[in-house]
């Protein structure tokens, strides 16, 4: 397993096109959510595309940005089908706070987590912020992770 960490302009054609089919196929496909996947946090300076690979194949990605001048953010995390149930979860979550803390620092980490994962999430700090939503007909709960307590 190797790590790679990359704004977008450092990101060549095929990469892009890898993580892209994979965050379309798990979150469009997979997950019956017909909405636009591609947006322009993406291609922001400050946005950090967190991806493992076994060899050449996406295994796990998660996108690590500035949220707001307090904030940063984790978002479209996801462990590819064939990937799932070999522990990747927990070191893409280290690997992406790693991210926040080299280049976002003393800021606090947020997330819109899948309610099924709260447990998950609340394991490396995470807390409830506010109700319960739907989004894309999928329950969330918004998290943070206070900048003090990482």
């Amino acid at each position: 397993m190797h790590w790679q960490v990359n704004t977008f302009s450092q990101l060549d054609i095929n990469t892009l096109f890898g993580l892209l089919k994979a965050r379309v196929d798990v979150f469009v496909v997979e997950q019956q959510c017909a909405y636009p996947e591609l947006d322009e946090i993406d291609r922001q300076p400050e946005t950090f595309h967190v991806m493992a690979y076994d060899g050449e194949s996406l295994c796990a990605y998660a996108r690590v940005y500035r949220k707001s001048y307090h904030e940063c953010a984790i978002g479209r995390v996801l462990v590819m089908p064939n990937a799932r149930g070999k522990g990747l979860a927990s070191p893409l979550m280290e690997k992406a706070l790693e991210v926040c803390n080299t280049h976002f620092n003393g800021n606090d980490v947020v997330l819109s987590a899948q309610t099924y994962l709260l447990k998950f999430y609340q394991s490396l700090g995470f807390v409830n912020e506010g109700d319960e939503y739907l989004e894309d007909g999928i329950p969330h709960q918004d998290m943070r992770l206070n900048s003090a307590l990482k």
